[in-house]
Parts: C-alpha cells; structure tokens; sequence
C-alpha cells in the first residue's frame, strides 16, 4: 500500500508532499473530509507499533481538554484519534511495509528515500 494521511488546508502537508514528489501509485486521504476508520487506524497502529506514536500532542483539542494533565492509554489515544481528525499526527505516509509519522526534517528525509528506492 502507498498512501499519504493529510489536510489539504495544511500548509506543511502541502510543504512535504510537494518535496517527496510521490509516484502516482500514492492514494491521498484528506482527513478532514473523508475521516480515518477503525480498520485504516488498526493497519497504522501494526505498522508503527502503537497508537501514542500517531497521536499529535500538538493538536488544538488537546491543550483545550488538559489532556496533558491525564494519562492516556492505548486505547485513549485509539478513540481520540476516532473521534477527531486533528489528534492525528501528520501526515502519516505509508510507503508499502514503511511507515512516516509527522513533519519533523528527520521523518521528512526518511520518507523521501523511501519513495525514491520504491
């Protein structure tokens, strides 16, 4: 599978799709507009080893909650993300058996050379 998690609206999104310059076997899934199902979150999770590492503690709704203040279990994390798209860290590129989670320079590097040996 080679798809790309994203907001259309975000302008990092856009920064790092436009730099990787994926194939055009890349399927791309705006969140906002078509949210992410259990079952595509559950083949995320197998990919990257939980659901805390695909969660954005950066999110809007996660100051607002004081989600900080509590501890939050997989499962917590697994129905955050359910529930609203921005708990969702991203963009989340799945690269066949890789997988690319955020927008940090080092992920973004990893990613491109990813899509540049496939």
């Amino acid at each position: 599978m080679q798809k790309i998690y994203h907001l259309s609206t975000c302008d990092t999104c856009k920064r790092i799709i436009k730099e990787l310059e994926p194939s055009n076997a890349f399927v791309f899934q705006d969140i906002k507009n078509r949210h992410i199902d259990v079952k595509q979150l559950e083949a995320l999770k197998e990919l990257s080893g939980s659901y805390q590492a695909l969660f954005s503690k950066r999110a809007r709704l996660y100051k607002e909650r004081a989600l900080k203040e509590q501890t939050l279990s997989e499962e917590d994390y697994k129905s955050l993300i359910l529930e609203h798209y921005t708990f969702l860290k991203r963009p989340v590129i799945v690269n066949q058996e890789q997988i690319f989670i955020g927008n940090s320079k080092k992920v973004v590097a990893q990613a491109k050379i990813s899509l540049q040996n496939k």
